[in-house]
C-alpha cells in the first residue's frame, strides 16, 4: 500500500516531469529561456575545459606514441635492409675482384733451374705470346714468389725472393711499417730498413707496399720469423718465413697486367 509520503513523492515527480515538458515545448517561444540555456552552456564549457584539454592531450599522446613506434619499426627495418644490401654489395665486389684476378692469373710450369743460380731465378713455360711482360708478380700458393725479369716469345725468367738482387718494398700489416724485402742468395728472405724500437714481433704479416701498377700493394709475402741483425744506423733486419717455398717451385701463377684482360 502507498503511504502518504510515497504518494507525495510520486505527485511531485510527475509534476516536475510535466513542468519540464511544458518548458521544453515553450522554450522556442521564450527568447529569455534560450539566453539562459546559452549562458548555462558557457558556464559548463568553462567547467569542462580541463577535462576536454586532458582528453585531447591524451589522444594526441596516444597517436604520437603509435606513430613513434611505427617510425621506429620502419627505421629498424630500413637499417636491417641497408645492412643486408651492404653485405650483398661486399660479397658481389669480392666475387668481382676474385673473378678479375682469376681471369688475370696465368698458370705456368717451371722448366729450368740452374744449379749455380738455384736461389736466384727459374725459367717458366709462358712468355710474350701468353701476355707475360717484365715486372709481373709470380705466385706460389697465393704468396709472392718472385718477379718476371726477362721475357722471350715462349718462356720467361723469374727472379726469386731469395735472390740477393731483387728488392721489393714491403709493409708490416699490423703496424703499417715500411721496409724492403730482399734475399740473401742462400735460401732466406729478409726484411730490412725497419727502425729500431718499433715493437716488431714474430708472426706479424708482411705484404707488398705500393710499388707500381704492375706490382700492386697487399700481395702476401710471409710472416716475421725472427730478428737477425741491428745496424749502427738504427735499422733492424728480420728473417721472414715466406709463404712460397722457393726450394720446391714446380708450378706457379703469373698475375698478368690488367690491360691484358681489357683487350
Amino acid at each position: 500500500m502507498f503511504t502518504r509520503r510515497m504518494t507525495l513523492e510520486w505527485v511531485h515527480g510527475a509534476a516536475a516531469f510535466a513542468l519540464g515538458l511544458v518548458l521544453l515545448g515553450a522554450s522556442p517561444n521564450f527568447p529569455f529561456l534560450r539566453t539562459l540555456v546559452d549562458l548555462w552552456g558557457n558556464v559548463l564549457a568553462v567547467l569542462e575545459y580541463p577535462a576536454v584539454m586532458s582528453r585531447e592531450f591524451l589522444k594526441d599522446l596516444y597517436f604520437w606514441s603509435r606513430d613513434r613506434n611505427g617510425l621506429r619499426r620502419q627505421l629498424e627495418f630500413l637499417q636491417d635492409e641497408n645492412a643486408k644490401l651492404q653485405i650483398t654489395n661486399s660479397v658481389l665486389l669480392a666475387e668481382q675482384i676474385k673473378a678479375e684476378l682469376n681471369a688475370r692469373m696465368e698458370d705456368a710450369r717451371v722448366t729450368l733451374r740452374e744449379p749455380h743460380g738455384w736461389w736466384s731465378e727459374v725459367r717458366i713455360n709462358k712468355g710474350q705470346n701468353d701476355g707475360i711482360i717484365v715486372g709481373l708478380p709470380v705466385f706460389q700458393n697465393g704468396f709472392l714468389a718472385g718477379r718476371v725479369n726477362s721475357v722471350s716469345s715462349f718462356s720467361s725468367w723469374v727472379e726469386l725472393l731469395t735472390s740477393s738482387s731483387l728488392m721489393i718494398p714491403a709493409v708490416i700489416e699490423e703496424m703499417r711499417e715500411l721496409g724492403v724485402v730482399v734475399g740473401d742468395g742462400e735460401g732466406s728472405v729478409l726484411l730490412t730498413y725497419i727502425p729500431k724500437g718499433r715493437g716488431v714481433e714474430p708472426g706479424m704479416k708482411v705484404s707488398t707496399a705500393l710499388v707500381s701498377e704492375i706490382l700492386p700493394p697487399g700481395i702476401p709475402i710471409g710472416t716475421i720469423e725472427s730478428e737477425v741483425t741491428a745496424s749502427d744506423s738504427g735499422y733492424m733486419t728480420y728473417k721472414i718465413n715466406p709463404g712460397a717455398a722457393a726450394s720446391t717451385l714446380y708450378g706457379v701463377s703469373v698475375l698478368k697486367h690488367s690491360r691484358e684482360t681489357m683487350r
